[in-house]
């Protein structure tokens, strides 16, 4: 017992976890910066180039449909590449659309760079997370893609407001100049870092999208997309919340978004050990949990102190859930797990913006402090199709 417990000890110690998968963190950390420090800048964007904020909003609402459409098309069209060489040139391209970033001369070649930014996010993901999750025994696999997924959510506590303070300091443009240094840093990386891994056969095109149709992905990328859409209809709308409801002043919103953050961050790693631990019943127990918190938040938004810690709960709870949805995405299409891995940053996209528009329209048409119950009622419908899934595959498995 103790011998084969030294053994597995050891080829724990072999396996290259941090360094390699460091080197993905440092480029989710990169992209993440990308999409989100336009929101700290807007104005300033729009003052330079002579736009409106609203026009200068569309860089973001741009960002997130390449995100959602682009992802998909350009990991089925470079499945035949190499995934560590696939890596590379799509730092190469974030490089690239950083840099024109830098001098873009008007608003349209920023549209076009962000565009271009935006293209690398979810392949960058979904190829990430195929060989993050192959770098690591199998029993690690959600844990090794929370850690590259966790600099997506380093990025909003300290990538988000560092690149404000500059672009703030030495001109919005400075930002996607620390950006595209950071996409050098992450290259490097990879490039030094990832080992070559076996390549599997490249499986067709047909193959791909046929392993993409099935029914039971298509549920699964409908679940995360429900919880993305819980998560944005509140998030989106949290500044005006915590001002108008709580009574929070407009310098202390940012401070409750740092310390959402570190839930995130938080919640992300825990979930990603919870996820190697029980898949499914982490995957359900933690949307029972965010239902729970939505709802209690429709209360506790009154009082200062309990918002607070049910902000930090609520951010820890909903980034908990993304390793272990990432992983069982994977697991379903294992002709094209990359395919399937970017597939999902897709519908967390289209979740995101429907989330978003979502909140606008109970705002309009309800009030603001009915925010919190209907992003609990949009995570439960994501939990009643999980829980109907996963009892009808237990009775199959019986059967």
């Amino acid at each position: 017992m103790d011998l084969s417990h030294s053994i597995s000890r050891k080829k724990a110690v072999k396996e290259p976890f941090p360094i390699s998968i460091l080197s993905l963190t440092v480029g989710a950390f990169a992209i993440g910066m990308t999409e989100f420090v336009i929101m700290g800048l807007l104005p300033n964007v729009a003052d330079d180039l002579h736009v409106s904020i609203s026009t200068a909003g569309q860089l973001i609402t741009m960002y997130a449909l390449g995100v959602a459409v682009g992802a998909p098309i350009l990991t089925i069209l470079t499945h035949k590449i190499p995934q560590k060489k696939l890596l590379c040139l799509l730092m190469v391209l974030f490089i690239l659309g950083n840099g024109i970033s830098v001098f873009a001369p008007n608003y349209a070649v920023l549209m076009v760079a962000r565009m271009i930014t935006a293209l690398t996010h979810g392949t960058f993901f979904g190829v990430g997370a195929v060989i993050a999750s192959n770098l690591v025994r199998p029993d690690k696999r959600a844990g090794a893609v929370s850690i590259m997924m966790a600099g997506l959510t380093i990025a909003n506590i300290i990538g988000v407001p560092m690149g404000t303070f500059i672009g703030q300091h030495l001109g919005w443009r400075a930002s996607f100049g620390v950006i595209a240094i950071m996409g050098v840093l992450a290259l490097i990386g990879i490039f030094a870092f990832i080992p070559k891994l076996r390549q599997e056969l490249p499986t067709s095109m047909t193959q791909q999208i046929k392993a993409l149709a099935s029914p039971k992905l298509m549920l699964y990328l409908l679940i995360g997309a429900l919880g993305n859409a819980g998560l944005f209809a509140v998030f989106t709308y949290i500044a005006p919340l915590l001002q108008q409801v709580t009574g929070y002043a407009e310098h202390s919103v940012t401070w409750i978004l740092v310390l959402f953050g570190c839930g995130v961050t938080i919640g992300n790693i825990i979930g990603g050990k919870l996820a190697d631990w029980k898949l499914m019943p982490s995957i359900l127990g933690l949307y029972f949990t965010i239902c729970v918190i939505l709802t209690l938040f429709t209360f506790t938004v009154h009082s200062p102190v309990a918002s607070v810690i049910t902000i930090f709960l609520w951010g820890a709870a909903s980034f908990a859930v993304m390793p272990g949805l990432q992983v069982r995405v994977m697991s379903l299409a294992q002709d094209a797990p990359a395919l399937a891995s970017t597939s999902s940053h897709s519908a967390g996209n289209l979740g995101n913006a429907a989330g978003a528009f979502i909140g606008g329209w109970v705002i309009t048409h309800l009030s603001i402090t009915s925010l919190p119950w209907v992003g609990a009622v949009l995570v439960g419908l994501g939990l009643a199709i999980g829980v109907a899934s996963y009892l009808s595959e237990r009775k199959r498995h019986a059967a």
